[in-house]
C-alpha cells in the first residue's frame, strides 16, 4: 500500500472514530429529535435507527417506545409495532394516541378476538382517537361475525366524528353487507368527494362495482386508482391483482406484484399475494411455502390460514387442512370461504356429522353465503336427510337456475329419495341441454348403482357425442361392458379410447389388466412399453411396470430396476421416490430405503413427503436421533399438522422414552384433539403405566367426539377385556352397536361372551346379527376360524361356505375352506386353493397352503417351487421355511431340508417349533 493510501485511510478512520464519539455522546433526547426529522422526510428507516439508538440509551422512554411502534406499524411490521405500543402503555404514555394504533396492530395480525376482549370496553377521551379506534373495534367484531357489537361500535364511532372517512366506509361496507348497494356506492362517493386521495374509498369502491355492479372494468379502474395515490396499499394491490386473475390476466398481475416486491418485498401481505399467484397458477407446492412464510410472521393471519387450508386440500391432506381452516374459523366464525372449505374437508373424509355441524352456523348467520346452499344439499345428503338436502338444492338452484350443477344434484337427490322417474327425467333433460358434462356423468354413475347397465351405456352415447375427440366415453363403455361379461366389446372399447388418445392410461391399464386375466403377462407389458415407446418418460406407465414384475414374481432386482428407471425418468415427482424408499422397506432393507430417501431429500428438500419417508426410513434403521431430526424439520413445514409429531412418538416409544412419546401425543391432540391414532396411543401408554381410569377416559371422549363411530366403543371394551372385566366390555360393545351396527363391535362382543362363559347369549347374538345382517361376510369368517381352533371342521366349512356365498371373491374364505376341506378329506381342496391364490396372487399365506396340500397330495416339485417362492417373499417367517423343510423331506431333498432346518435351529428360542425342528434334522 502506497504512503498516500495510508494516509487517506487514517484519515477516514480518525473520521469514523469521531462520527462514532459524536454518536455515543449524543443524548437519547437529541436523536428522538433527529429520530422526527427523518420521519418528516418520510425516511422511516433512518428514523427507526435513531429510536432504537436513543432506547439504547434509555429503554425506559415512554415517547421513544411509542414513536418506535407507529414507525413500525407503517413499515408492515405489525407484531414489531404492538410490542412496542404495549411498552409505551406500560411506560404510562397516554391512551388516547396509542390504543388506535394497536388496535390496527392487532388487527394486521388476526387478533380480532383478542382485541374485543382486551379493549372491548376501552374509552378514549379525545374524540378523533375514539372515532379511529371505535372503528377498527367495528371491524374486529364484523372479523368475528358479530354483527350487532361491530354496529354499536361503528354507531359510536360516527357519533364521535360524523365525519371521520374510516368508519363511513364501514358503514358503506355493512350496506353493502346487507346487500343496499346503491347506498354503500352513494357513501363511498361522498368519502371521494371530500378526501379524493382516500385509497381506501377508492378500493371500497372497487369492491362495490365488481360484485354488487358486476361491472369489472370500472373496478379494475378504482382499484388501479386506489394503489395509484398509494403504490404500497397493500389491500389495493391485493384486488387489483386477484381481479387480474380472475381474468386469467396473470402477465399483468405478475406485473403489478413485482410493482409491490418494491415497496416491501419480505412484507407478509407480498408473500400471501405471491403465495395466491401461486396457487391461482395451480403451483400449489409453491404456494404452501410461500403461506407457510406468511404464518410464521404472522401466525394468526386467517386470510393466510384459509389460503393455507385450501392450499392442503388440493394437495390432498385434508388432516392438515382441516387444522389450518379450523384455527381460522375459530378466529374469524364469519369467515364464509373457511366455512366452506372445511364443510368440504369433512365431506371428503366422509365425516357427516362434522361437516353438519359446521355448515349449521354458516346457515343461520345474518348473511347466509349463497355459494353454501348446494354445500348443505350434500351436506344433508351424507347424513341422510333427504328432505333437508333437497330443499337446500333447490335453493342453490333458485340463486342460479342456470347452473347445471345444482340442478343435477337435486335431481340426484330426489333420485336417493325414491323419485325415480322424476329424476331420471330431468338428469336427462340436464344432459341434453347443457354442454357440461356433469349432469351425463350423474347420469351415468346412477344408472350404474342401479346395475342399469343398459340405460348406462345410452348416457354414455350421450357423453361421446359431446365429446366426441376425448376418450372418456369410450373407456366408461368399456368398463360397463365388462360388467355386463362382454370382454371382447370392452376390449373394442378400450382400444377405441386409445385411437383418440394414444396416451390414455386408464384405457391402457384396462386393456392390460385383460392381458393377466387371460394370463398374457408378457402382452400387458408390451402395452406400458409402447406408451414408453411414445412418452419416455411417463411415470403412470414406468410404475405400472415396476408393479406388473411385482405381481408375476419379478425378482427384487427387477423391481428397483424399474423403481429407479421411474425416479431418474421423473427426478422432481414425488410418487416414485416414495415408491423406491417403501419398496426397500417391505423388504426389510434399511440401508438402500435411507439412502433412496436421503438423495430424495436432496432433490426435493421442502417436500413433506419425502421429509416424512426419510424420517420412516431413519426410525427403520435404527437412526433415532436422525428421524427425531426429520421430523422436527417436518413440522417446522406444517406446524398445524399433528402427524409429524404422531411420528415422533413412535420413535420416542422405539426408544423407550415414555415421558417424550407422551409429550409427543399431547402436541398432536392440541392440534387436532380427535386424531384417533393419537388418542390410540395415549390409551396404550396408559395401559403401560397401570393407568386405566386414564384410557377409559380418552375412549370415552373419542365416543362423545364420534357417537356414530364404532372406535371409542371398541377401545372402551378392549380396555374393560384387558383387564378380564367382561361383563364391562360387554356392556362397551353394546353400547357401540345402538349406535352403529359394526361387524367388529359384534365380533369382540361374541369373543367376550365366550369368556365370560355364556355360550348361551353368544349363539343367541350370533343367530341374530346373521339374520339381521346377511351380507356381512366379517362375522361368519370369524365363526369359521372359531370352528377351526374347535376342531370343528364340518360347521367351519359350512361358515366359509357362507361366506363365498356372499363374497364369491374372498380368497381368504376361500384359503381357509381349501385346508379344512383337507383335513375333511375333500378332493376339492387344491382347487379351492388355488382359486385363492388366483385371486390374491403371490400372497405368501396362500401360496403355503397351496403347496403344503400339494405336497401332501405328492407334487413335491411343484409344493417345493411354490414354497421357496413364499419364503422368499417373507423370508423371516420361520413357518414357511419349517413348512419348505417337510416338504423337501417328503419329496427326498434331505441336504435342503437341513438347510432350513439349520436356520430354524440357529433362531433358539425366538422360534417355538425347536422340539419339530430337532425331531426332523434327526430323520435319517
Amino acid at each position: 500500500m502506497s504512503l498516500k493510501k495510508n494516509q487517506t485511510c487514517a484519515a477516514l478512520s480518525a473520521l469514523l472514530v469521531s462520527l462514532l464519539l459524536v454518536a455515543c455522546s449524543e443524548k437519547p433526547e437529541a436523536m428522538l429529535s433527529s429520530a422526527k426529522d427523518y420521519l418528516a422526510k418520510n425516511d422511516n428507516k433512518a428514523a427507526v435507527i435513531q429510536i432504537k439508538n436513543a432506547l439504547q440509551k434509555n429503554p425506559d422512554m415512554p415517547e421513544a417506545r411509542f414513536m418506535l411502534g407507529k414507525t413500525l406499524l407503517d413499515s408492515g411490521d405489525a407484531a414489531g409495532a404492538e410490542t412496542e405500543l404495549r411498552k409505551a402503555l406500560a411506560l404510562n404514555y397516554p391512551q388516547d394516541p396509542i390504543v388506535p394504533l394497536l388496535a390496527n396492530a392487532m388487527l394486521a395480525q388476526g387478533q380480532a378476538k383478542k382485541l374485543t376482549d382486551e379493549f372491548g370496553k376501552t374509552t378514549l377521551t379525545d374524540k378523533p382517537a375514539q372515532g379511529a379506534f371505535l372503528t377498527s373495534l367495528a371491524t374486529a367484531y364484523a372479523a368475528q361475525g358479530q354483527a350487532k357489537p361491530a354496529q354499536a361500535s361503528l354507531d359510536a364511532a360516527l357519533a364521535a366524528t360524523p365525519d371521520y372517512a374510516p368508519a363511513k366506509l364501514i358503514q358503506a361496507r355493512q350496506k353493502g353487507g346487507q346487500r343496499d348497494f346503491d347506498a354503500a356506492l352513494a357513501l363511498t362517493e361522498e368519502v371521494i368527494a371530500s378526501a379524493p386521495q382516500n385509497f381506501e374509498a377508492w378500493k371500497l369502491k372497487g369492491d362495490l362495482l365488481r360484485y354488487a355492479k358486476d361491472q369489472p372494468t370500472e373496478a379494475l379502474a378504482a382499484y388501479r386508482k386506489s394503489v395509484e395515490i398509494k403504490p404500497e396499499f397493500l389491500a389495493g394491490q391485493a384486488a387489483l391483482i386477484t381481479l387480474l386473475f380472475l381474468q386469467n390476466n396473470f402477465a399483468d398481475a405478475t406485473t403489478q406484484l413485482e410493482q409491490l416486491k418494491k415497496f416491501n418485498p419480505n412484507h407478509p401481505q407480498t408473500k400471501f399475494l405471491q403465495a395466491h399467484l401461486a396457487y391461482q397458477q395451480k403451483d400449489l407446492k409453491g404456494a404452501r411455502d410461500l403461506v407457510q412464510q406468511v404464518l410464521k410472521a404472522v401466525p394468526g393471519n386467517v386470510q393466510a390460514l384459509q389460503l393455507a387450508g385450501a392450499v392442503e386440500l388440493q394437495l390432498n391432506s385434508p388432516i392438515q387442512a382441516e387444522a389450518y381452516l379450523s384455527k381460522a374459523l375459530q378466529a374469524a366464525p364469519g369467515l364464509p370461504l373457511a366455512r366452506r372449505l372445511l364443510v368440504t374437508v369433512y365431506l371428503r373424509t366422509g365425516q357427516a356429522a362434522k361437516a353438519l355441524a359446521t355448515l349449521t352456523p354458516g346457515l343461520s348467520a345474518d348473511n347466509v353465503d349463497p355459494a353454501l346452499y348446494a354445500l348443505a344439499g350434500e351436506v344433508y345428503l351424507q347424513n341422510n336427510d333427504l328432505k333437508k338436502a333437497e330443499e337446500y338444492f333447490t335453493k342453490a338452484t333458485q340463486q342460479d337456475p342456470q347452473n347445471a350443477r345444482s340442478r343435477t344434484s337435486l335431481a340426484l337427490t330426489r333420485l336417493v329419495g325414491g323419485q325415480v322417474d322424476s329424476a331420471f327425467g330431468e338428469l336427462e333433460n340436464i344432459a341434453a341441454s347443457d354442454a357440461g358434462t356433469t349432469a351425463d356423468m350423474a347420469l351415468i354413475s346412477a344408472h350404474l348403482r342401479r346395475q342399469e347397465l343398459d340405460k348406462a351405456l345410452q348416457a354414455i352415447d350421450g357423453l361421446e357425442k359431446k365429446q366426441p375427440d376425448k376418450p372418456l366415453a369410450a373407456n366408461l363403455r368399456g368398463r360397463v361392458l365388462l360388467a355386463k361379461k362382454d370382454v371382447a366389446g370392452a376390449r373394442k372399447s378400450f382400444e377405441r379410447a386409445l385411437q383418440v388418445d394414444a396416451l390414455y392410461f386408464p384405457a391402457v391399464a384396462s386393456l392390460a389388466g385383460l392381458d393377466l386375466a387371460d394370463n398374457k403377462p408378457a402382452d400387458a407389458k408390451a402395452r406400458f412399453d409402447a406408451v414408453l415407446a411414445k412418452d419416455p418418460k411417463n411415470s403412470q406407465a414406468l410404475l405400472a411396470l415396476a408393479e406388473l414384475s411385482l405381481r408375476t414374481g419379478g425378482s427384487k432386482e427387477d423391481v428397483i430396476k424399474l423403481l429407479d428407471h421411474a425416479v431418474t425418468a421423473n427426478p422432481t415427482e414425488v410418487a416414485p421416490r416414495i415408491l423406491l424408499i417403501d419398496y426397500y422397506l417391505r423388504n426389510k432393507d434399511f440401508k438402500q430405503a435411507t439412502s433412496a430417501a436421503q438423495n430424495a431429500t436432496a432433490t426435493l428438500p421442502e417436500n413433506p413427503d419425502i421429509l416424512g419417508a426419510l424420517g420412516r426410513a431413519q426410525q427403520a434403521s435404527g437412526e433415532f436421533n436422525q428421524a427425531l431430526a426429520s421430523y422436527n424439520k417436518l413440522s417446522a413445514l406444517q406446524p398445524m399438522s399433528p402427524m409429524p409429531y404422531l411420528f415422533m412418538a413412535d420413535v420416542h416409544m422405539a426408544m423407550k422414552d415414555k415421558t417424550a412419546a407422551a409429550n409427543s401425543l399431547r402436541k398432536a391432540l392440541e392440534l387436532k384433539p380427535d386424531l384417533q391414532q393419537a388418542q390410540r396411543g395415549s390409551i396404550l401408554l396408559d395401559m403401560d403405566g397401570k393407568n386405566i381410569q386414564g384410557a377409559l377416559a380418552t375412549a370415552k371422549t373419542m365416543q362423545k367426539q364420534d357417537p356414530k363411530g364404532a372406535v371409542g366403543y371398541v377401545l372402551e371394551g378392549d380396555i374393560n377385556a384387558s383387564q378380564k372385566n367382561w361383563d364391562s366390555a360387554a356392556n362397551a360393545y353394546r353400547d357401540g352397536l345402538k349406535q352403529v351396527s359394526s361387524p367388529e363391535l359384534a365380533i369382540k362382543l361374541h369373543s367376550v361372551l365366550l369368556a365370560a362363559n355364556k355360550p348361551g347369549d353368544a349363539d343367541r347374538l350370533a343367530t341374530t346379527w346373521q339374520r339381521d345382517n346377511p351380507k356381512d361376510a366379517a362375522f361368519v369368517l370369524y365363526l369359521g376360524d372359531g370352528a377351526i381352533n374347535r376342531k370343528d371342521y364340518a360347521s367351519a366349512e359350512k361358515l366359509y361356505s357362507t361366506v363365498i356365498k356372499v363374497q364369491p371373491n374372498n380368497a381368504v374364505a376361500y384359503n381357509n375352506l381349501a385346508w379344512v376341506s383337507a383335513r375333511l378329506n375333500r378332493d376339492s381342496a387344491i382347487a379351492l386353493a388355488e382359486k385363492a391364490n388366483t385371486l390374491a396372487p403371490n400372497q405368501p399365506a396362500f401360496m403355503d397352503t397351496l403347496a403344503v396340500l400339494l405336497s401332501d397330495k405328492g407334487d413335491y416339485a411343484k409344493a417345493a417351487e411354490l414354497q421357496t417362492k413364499a419364503v422368499a417373499l417373507q423370508p423371516q417367517n420361520p413357518v414357511f421355511k419349517l413348512n419348505l423343510a417337510k416338504i423337501h423331506i417328503k419329496g427326498g431333498k434331505k441336504e435342503l431340508a437341513k438347510v432350513q432346518l439349520d436356520e430354524l435351529a440357529a433362531l433358539g428360542d425366538k422360534f417355538g417349533g425347536q422340539k419339530e425342528v430337532a425331531e426332523l434334522l434327526k430323520t435319517p
